[in-house]
């Protein structure tokens, strides 16, 4: 797996309990991550520890970038620049980026970047509730139990002391968008995803031939 964010934090609300999930039933799949604020900062400091307890199990390995918070439009080159160093590690089977939605614009321009680095591999791009009103519908969702969910509400506030005292950063904000996207595909809880492009294979049928 792929797990991109603009900002410490980003990759752990919008894909937390994906993590969870997919690290927990895959025990030893590869994690690689690339922050591009934060580096060199308390920010870098909890983005790794969480990343870690996110990621149980996995063999992890992160990268976070000293890029001016607010400012990535403006170093689009370096930004790319991190992108292609890590796609020239290999194939990830998947990504997590931020939705190419979202209205901040950090945001919004490692969105853009990461289909012209990644041209055919699956990216999933993740949710951020903020005052910008930026949801829109999505296209893909992950039901969550709801220990998961509270597991996930929990770390990110034992990991990320630096943004508790951020009007949207309690576990209201976390679980009441998973309740609704959990609504929207007849689950408890769920995190919703936007994908721009989804390649199907179809393996062959097994066994007797299906009467219809």
């Amino acid at each position: 797996m792929l797990l991109l964010g603009a900002h410490c934090d980003d990759i752990a609300i919008g894909a937390g309990g994906a993590l969870l999930e997919l690290c927990r039933s895959h025990p030893g799949i590869t994690v690689s991550a690339l922050v591009l604020t934060g580096g060199g900062s308390l920010r870098e400091e909890e983005e790794r520890a969480a990343l870690a307890a996110f990621c149980p199990g996995a063999h992890l390995e992160v990268a976070v970038l000293d890029l001016p918070d607010g400012r990535v439009p403006t170093r689009w080159e370096r930004a790319k620049l991190g992108l292609e160093e890590l796609r020239s590690h290999g194939e990830p089977d998947l990504i997590f980026a931020p939705s190419p939605h979202d209205a901040h614009q950090d945001h919004r321009t490692l969105a853009e970047l990461v289909p012209t680095v990644f041209r055919d591999h699956l990216a999933l791009g993740y949710e951020i509730l903020k005052w910008d009103g930026d949801l829109q519908q999505p296209t893909a969702y992950l039901p969550l139990a709801e220990p998961v969910l509270r597991e996930k509400v929990a770390k990110l506030h034992e990991h990320y002391g630096s943004q508790r005292d951020r009007s949207w950063f309690d576990p209201e904000t976390f679980a009441g968008l998973a309740r609704i996207r959990g609504v929207q595909c007849h689950a408890r809880y769920a995190e919703a995803f936007h994908v721009s492009k989804l390649v199907l294979g179809v393996a062959p049928l097994t066994g007797p031939d299906p009467v219809d």
